[in-house]
Parts: structure tokens; sequence; C-alpha cells
């Protein structure tokens, strides 16, 4: 017979941790329906109720069909469905296990990279202070320079002189 669970084993704190903030709303939706349905299993007593046979059997006249009724309840199982994927799904998580400790350690390097980079945008000064000045003197390889490299405005690719557009590949 399969065990019955006496406690939530879920983690609720760490999973609601891991929440983005626009999905908040639905997962205490179903941590209430999770909730409600292990109520609902607790409610229940974990065995049948025990029936006094000998009060039936002086009560009803047919001794036979008490009999009979005793050995059905008292032979009654409730069917529980044999666990045939636990252990696949245990040998799947440990081969994957591998695959999401490199993932979790690059996008640890990348969060590391975002953080620099964000702390660098940081220590400029407000886009309202900033003068063309110090727009050449921070970003060289994106600042206009009309001396070295004039260019027409918008001062994309597609407005100037020299622009020549990608021949459109041939059709096979």
């Amino acid at each position: 017979m399969a065990k019955r669970f006496t406690a939530i084993t879920v983690p609720w704190k760490e999973l609601e941790k891991k929440v983005p903030p626009d999905q908040r709303v639905k997962f205490l939706a179903f941590k209430a329906k999770a909730d409600s349905y292990f109520r609902r299993v607790q409610a229940n007593p974990p065995e049948l109720p025990k029936i006094d046979w000998e009060k039936y059997s002086k009560i009803v006249s047919n001794q036979a069909m008490v009999e009979k009724f005793k050995k059905e309840y008292e032979g009654y199982k409730v069917p529980y469905p044999e666990d045939k994927l636990s252990a696949t799904i245990d040998e799947q998580w440990k081969s994957l296990e591998p695959e999401i400790i490199v993932f979790c350690a690059n996008l640890d390097k990348e969060i590391e990279m975002a953080r620099k980079e964000l702390d660098t945008m940081k220590k400029l000064p407000k886009f309202e202070d900033m003068t063309m000045e110090m727009v050449r003197d921070l970003f060289p390889e994106q600042a206009l320079d009309p001396v070295k490299n004039p260019t027409f405005w918008p001062h994309d690719a597609e407005s100037q002189l020299d622009y020549v557009p990608d021949k459109p590949k041939p059709n096979k």
C-alpha cells in the first residue's frame, strides 16, 4: 500500500524566491490549490473506518449476508498505481546535473559581466549633464568625428555618399 503523506514536503519559501514578480499571482494560486488538496486528504482518515460486525450480526437476520459484506469490506484494497517512473526520472536528473552546473556557471559569469557594465554605466555623468565633447571622450568609437570622418545626417550607413547596397543573393 502507498504511504500517506503527513507533511508538506514542498519548500514553498525557496520556490517563492525564484518566482518572477509578474508570475507571483499564478504562483500563489497554485500554492493555494496545492494546500487545499493537502487539507482535503488530511481530512480523511488513513484507513477505512472500523465496523462492529458483531453488532450487525445480532441485528441482521441473514448471517451469510453479514459475513459476505465483512469479507468483501476487509478484502477491499484501494488500488494505487505502481511507481514505474521515479527511477527513470532520478537517472535523467543525475545525467542532467553536470549540464545544469555548467549552465549556471555560465549564467553567473554573464551576470558578473552585466554587473560590471552596470557599474561603469552608473559611474557616467547623467545624460542631461553630458556634452558632445564628453560623449566623444567617453565613447570614441561611437562619437561623430566631423574632421576625420564627416557624415551626412542621419549619420547612418545608407545615407552616406559611398554607400553600396548589398547585392541580393540569386535564388537557386
